[in-house]
């Protein structure tokens, strides 16, 4: 996956050395070129010093060729032009904006753009949101017996109930993440679009999970 991260502050420099690490291809854009220094020597990516929403710094970085923007800078308004140029003009297909503010978040929300918060955790949801695929395995459990795996609500499952994507003994829905906040799901609770589900499934059963999934 290919990543442009606008802002080398902490959490810039943190989302941007955790996805390197993944294997994904990242550019960093800061108006300070001594901000890069936070990268390391060893940083494999590129590294632009300019003004993150200049539409020829952008097309430096290749905008128009990149999965994911992050608008990570020191500014709410800053990231919201960053943002809405990467979303609007470019199409990026994933957009997340740092947000200082986040009573702002359900503009930004409206507009089709993610948002994160606290630089910790900001770090850990921005890496979740831009690297899982359709079943991505992410623990163990035992022997292997049992996985824990993170996806994203299908459109086919949109508006239905968690009780459909549940097979007892053999999966299970663990948590939801929606707009920010994780929580328990009941079997009567709704899928919405963009929730990220965190299930428990036998891996012998990871076909039926699929199946259940409308993934092929």
């Amino acid at each position: 996956m290919k990543v442009i991260v606008v802002g080398c502050g902490r959490m810039g420099t943190g989302l941007a050395l955790n996805l390197v690490k993944k294997g994904h291809q990242v550019t960093v854009i800061d108006m300070d070129p001594d901000a890069f220094d936070s990268l390391g020597k060893d940083f494999p990516g590129v590294k632009i010093a300019g003004v993150g929403f200049d539409r020829d710094i952008l097309r430096q970085a290749r905008i128009d060729r990149v999965d994911a923007v992050v608008a990570s800078t020191s500014t709410d308004e800053a990231n919201a032009v960053i943002a809405r140029i990467a979303r609007n003009v470019y199409r990026v297909p994933r957009v997340i904006a740092r947000l200082y503010e986040p009573i702002k978040a359900d503009i930004y929300h409206r507009l089709g753009i993610q948002t994160i918060s606290t630089t910790t955790w900001g770090i850990d949801r921005a890496t979740e949101m831009l690297t899982y695929n359709q079943l991505d395995s992410v623990y163990e459990l035992g022997n292997g017996g049992v996985h824990l795996v993170r996806i994203e609500v299908p459109p086919l499952l949109v508006g239905h109930n968690v009780n459909e994507i549940t097979a007892l003994g053999e999966i299970h829905v663990v948590s939801v993440s929606r707009n920010d906040r994780t929580f328990i799901p009941t079997m009567g609770t709704i899928l919405e679009a963009g929730d990220i589900l965190y299930v428990s499934v036998m891996a012998s059963s990871h076909d039926k999970l699929k199946s259940m999934l409308g993934i092929a």
